[in-house]
């Protein structure tokens, strides 16, 4: 007998980086990564392949598949392929995307569901032990998962607040990649105090204020360059940050903004490519639900 399973998740941007307090806010974008998960009694283990990247690192998707199959006492093997829009290593919440894809496209071979906040848990434990997380990235994985705007309490795994919000976004992404796991932590923390507050103007509601100075801390902490985030503010944009550890920028925009800033992003002098997508406000789900 074989089953399988069809689902995707969100990449997402950053509005407050949980690593210097693990406390965090992000939001889901419409950049999807899908997951095709193919199980058997006659396999043994999962296997994992990432298209167009076939020396890519599968621990985190093979690992997704392990705990649902863990969660149900289920004894199979086979294999997980994921595709993805999202762009990988630039801070655009791929692996978060890319777990919970996994995640729900077992669940779908399975015929079995579970708790939305258990099916991002298990992603995230996934993500802590296939080690491309610091704090296991909960506010990362609600936003991939749920769409809309969301707050939240790394170290509780506390959803504190989804609203959500009709906003294009804009995203800038360098050529170089960046990986969460190679991060300065000791640097990050430095800035904790600052960081507080940002996430203080995040309850609050002041996204768009919280994440510009969220931008601006973490460029300076990481060392990557500001420009980007002066180029958005120069134009009336209020959002505007660094996305996760970079090195990829995300700004909320409004319509008539749009093109002004794709232009002067475009004509940077740095090297790299500008995406416009929106906040998605609808989330991951398995594609024999959609």
């Amino acid at each position: 007998m074989t089953l399988t399973g069809h689902a995707y998740a969100l990449g997402a941007g950053t509005i407050i980086n949980a690593i210097s307090t693990w406390k965090g806010a992000a939001f889901g974008i419409d950049l999807k990564t899908f997951a095709d998960v193919e199980l058997s009694e006659n396999e043994a283990s999962i296997r994992g392949f990432i298209e167009k990247m076939p020396d890519g690192d599968t621990t985190l998707i093979e690992r997704s598949v392990e705990l649902v199959l863990d969660h149900f006492g289920i004894k199979m093997g086979g294999t997980v392929t994921t595709r993805s829009e999202v762009p990988l290593a630039r801070g655009l919440k791929s692996s978060s995307a890319a777990a919970n894809a996994a995640v729900l496209a077992t669940l779908d071979a399975i015929g079995e569901s579970m708790e939305p906040l258990d099916a991002v848990q298990i992603g995230v434990q996934a993500s802590k032990d296939a080690g491309v997380t610091i704090t296991g990235a909960f506010d990362d994985a609600c936003a991939s998962f749920f769409g809309g705007i969301v707050v939240t309490d790394n170290r509780e795994l506390q959803l504190v607040e989804r609203i959500e919000r009709e906003m294009d976004v804009l995203i800038f992404a360098p050529d170089k990649k960046a990986f969460s796991s190679q991060t300065n932590v000791s640097r990050s923390k430095l800035i904790a105090p600052w960081v507080d507050i940002a996430y203080s103007l995040a309850l609050e509601g002041e996204y768009e204020r919280a994440m510009t100075l969220n931008g601006f801390l973490y460029c300076s902490a990481l060392g990557f360059d500001t420009e980007p985030i002066m180029q958005a503010l120069e134009l009336g944009i209020e959002g505007v940050s660094l996305s996760g550890t970079g090195p990829a920028y995300t700004a909320l925009v409004e319509k008539d903004k749009v093109g002004s800033l794709t232009d002067a992003w475009g004509n940077s002098d740095m090297s790299g490519n500008v995406i416009r997508t929106k906040i998605n406000n609808k989330g991951a789900m398995s594609l024999s639900d959609s």
